[in-house]
């Protein structure tokens, strides 16, 4: 989730944390669980005459629901978890859990959020401790949210956030409508057909739960068979790392954003003045072509797909005073 995730994972540089600064500069597992095909959920199959949306679609105010109807905050901003699994799941089998705070959204779809730092709100489907999970990541200030969707880990349940403010704000981002509407062997196959052969693997490597970054890979971490994917382009700018380092923005990589987003961008060769082009990323290879997918996949194709991938502006990270309600929508 927002640096959050690095906080909690180990990596040295917290990419939540850069990212509010610079926000309030601007601003001045383990049990499986599969679902079941009887599921009386409240949410209906896609069906297919579905009006085809193109990648990149955010999802129409009908996907939201009556949104009139959240009730205030008596804290900060007031969440309203939504069921966006397309019957696969009904109400009482999608969770969250904040703290030590476990609900179905059936019995309690709401949470009103106060100041906290650095947390998280995880999602399961089919029961508390599924290996179906996923999570969001967010700092909460007094009258001010700041938080993100996340793939910088993992892709393991379709995610979307939807934050709406007192003054009018209102902006969504994580996964498209069109990854809404999907099944979720769609997406697993969508992401094999779309990215080149040495990320085809992360689909399967924990399937079917979910699509690990290449950096938690066997596949791209020393010994492994993609352990010098990067190693010669980064050479060729003047960066000794290894491959993990880069899609993990670690080691050396630590506490140069800049750099660390041009080697995952393809774009490190170029002056440092087109590193905050996005028409000139993934044009080549070597490159996080992982990243590229939920790039591609993501509303406004923004994403976190990698620690640093909030430089210029590509990440999914959303912050705005004052807010009202937040709504997230959990999918399969």
């Amino acid at each position: 989730m927002p640096t959050a995730t690095q906080a909690l994972h180990r990596r040295p540089a917290t990419y939540l944390i850069a990212a509010v600064a610079m926000a309030l500069l601007t601003m001045g597992a383990v049990t499986t669980s599969t679902p079941s095909a009887s599921a009386a959920s409240t949410e209906h199959a896609v069906s297919a005459s579905s009006p085809r949306v193109a990648a990149g679609d955010a999802p129409p105010d009908s996907f939201w629901g009556d949104t009139g109807s959240i009730p205030p905050a008596q804290n900060v901003v007031m969440l309203k978890i939504l069921n966006k699994t397309n019957g696969q799941y009904p109400d009482s089998e999608v969770y969250w859990k904040f703290n030590d705070q476990v609900h179905s959204i059936a019995e309690q779809p709401y949470f009103d959020m106060p100041a906290n730092s650095a947390g998280r709100m995880y999602f399961y489907l089919g029961s508390p401790d599924s290996q179906y999970f996923d999570f969001i990541e967010f700092t909460v200030g007094d009258g001010v949210f700041n938080g993100n969707t996340t793939r910088v880990d993992a892709f393991g349940v379709k995610l979307a956030m939807r934050l709406h403010a007192a003054d009018g704000y209102d902006v969504q981002v994580g996964e498209d409508y069109q990854t809404f509407q999907q099944s979720r062997e769609e997406t697993f196959q969508q992401f094999k057909n779309e990215v080149p052969t040495e990320f085809k693997g992360l689909a399967d490597v924990q399937a079917p739960y979910r699509i690990p970054a290449p950096g938690s890979a066997p596949d791209f971490r020393e010994g492994g068979q993609y352990a010098d994917y990067f190693t010669g382009y980064a050479q060729s700018v003047g960066v000794n790392a290894p491959t993990s380092d880069i899609t993990g923005c670690a080691g050396v990589l630590a506490t140069d954003p800049g750099m660390c987003s041009a080697l995952n961008r393809h774009v490190a060769q170029l002056p440092q003045s087109d590193w905050s082009n996005p028409g000139l990323y993934y044009q080549a290879a070597p490159a996080n072509y992982y990243a590229k997918f939920w790039h591609d996949h993501g509303i406004n194709n923004l994403a976190y797909g990698f620690p640093y991938d909030d430089y210029a502006g590509q990440s999914s990270f959303v912050s705005h005073g004052d807010p009202q309600w937040l709504e997230v929508a959990v999918g399969w």
